[in-house]
Order: structure tokens, then sequence, then C-alpha cells
């Protein structure tokens, strides 16, 4: 691989509770449950049996992803880093909320949030553009540290959208139609500042009934 290229892994941590309940977890610490730790396993698995050598493994410091990184790390090698810039996005007052919650005590958020207003900002939480700055400005920091290598990014469904949306250049305020779903495997290329979208949503490694559930804010 030429040494200007980084080539990148773009993982969704695995299934939580709240991620079945529709629950926002936004940067609130939640665990994996069962189903989640079995598809760290399988990914880890996959990967490793792939032999594709990864220079570092990095995650979200948040449990969720923390945990499904670490299962990746010692199935390959890999060192594992933590960095706060892959957390999710923080959505303020309304984690800890069902969407239904948020449509009933909170129907102005809710409006805004589904329009994807880019500048909006959920109170004490963070607005998409914010996050969007901030995903970019990680990514390419630690893409530029491995130059022709290739490296694994362990991370939350906003995070993953944002770098998709960079990658394929699509505006932050379009509706989304593409999934993100628990474990899958998003490939890019990094070359200079530019991200190019490789291959989206490998969930080979997983069974059937694993890959149904579609991010939101987790």
């Amino acid at each position: 691989m030429p040494l200007n290229m980084t080539r990148i892994l773009a993982i969704r941590h695995g299934e939580t509770a709240w991620n079945v309940d529709t629950r926002i977890q936004g940067q609130l610490d939640i665990a994996l449950n069962d189903t989640g730790r079995g598809q760290a396993a399988r990914l880890a698995r996959a990967l490793a049996a792939r032999g594709e050598p990864l220079a570092a493994v990095y995650s979200s410091d948040l449990q969720r992803a923390w945990d499904t990184a670490r299962a990746l790390a010692e199935a390959t090698g890999a060192p594992l880093v933590p960095h706060t810039g892959l957390r999710e996005r923080h959505f303020g007052r309304l984690q800890g909320l069902t969407y239904a919650d948020i449509a009933a005590r909170h129907p102005e958020d809710a409006q805004r949030w589904r329009m994807r207003d880019p500048h909006w900002v959920p109170e004490g939480g963070e607005s998409l553009h914010a996050l969007h700055q901030r995903v970019l400005q990680t990514v390419h920091a630690l893409a530029a540290a491995h130059p022709g290598e290739q490296i694994a990014i362990v991370s939350h469904g906003g995070v993953l959208d944002s770098l998709y949306r960079a990658a394929v250049g699509i505006e932050l305020s379009a509706p989304r139609t593409w999934k993100i779903t628990n474990t899958a495997v998003h490939r890019f290329l990094r070359s200079g500042e530019a991200l190019t979208l490789l291959a989206w949503g490998d969930t080979s490694h997983l069974d059937e009934a694993d890959a149904v559930l579609d991010e939101r804010a987790g």
C-alpha cells in the first residue's frame, strides 16, 4: 500500500439492552448484553481468521465499544488504544429516554431530531455539525499516524454515519438510507485528507438474527 494511504476498518459496537429498547445511549456508559458479547466474539474470530494485519485497534472509551474492541485486539494481537474522540454524539437531556419518551416529553426536540438539523443542540448535548467535525478530526489524526498500514476503529452509529457521509459526499441534513448494524464492518481508505468508501455493512460473521438492529443513537 502506498505510504500516503491508510486502510480503516470502522466497526460499530455489539448490541446492548438499550439498543433493543430503542433507548438513547449517547455518551452514557452502557454495557453489551449477551447477544452483543457473542457478536463481538464472532467479529473477532472472523477478522483474525482472515489474517488481515492490524497496526492498532482504536476504540471509544465507552464500555460497549471498548469491550467489542478488546475482543478484536485479543484475537488479532493488535494493540488496543482508547480515544474519547470516538465517543457517540452527546444527546444531553434526551439520553436515557426511548424514542416514544422523547416524542411525548420533548416534541420540539423530536421534530428537530427527525429533520436532522445540523446545528440543533439538544439541551446539554452536541450538534450533528459538532459531532461530524470531532469525528473527522479524530479519524484523520489516527489514520495519519499509520501511513501504509491498516487500523481498526470501534465506535458508535453516529460516528460511522459521519464517516459514510464524508466519504460519499452526503449532507448531514439528508435522510439516512443505509444501515449501521451492530458489529458490521465498514472499509475506508484514507489518502491525504480524503476518505474513500471501499465496502459497507459486512455482517458475514453474524448469525441472521444478530444483524437486525439498525443504529439510531448508540
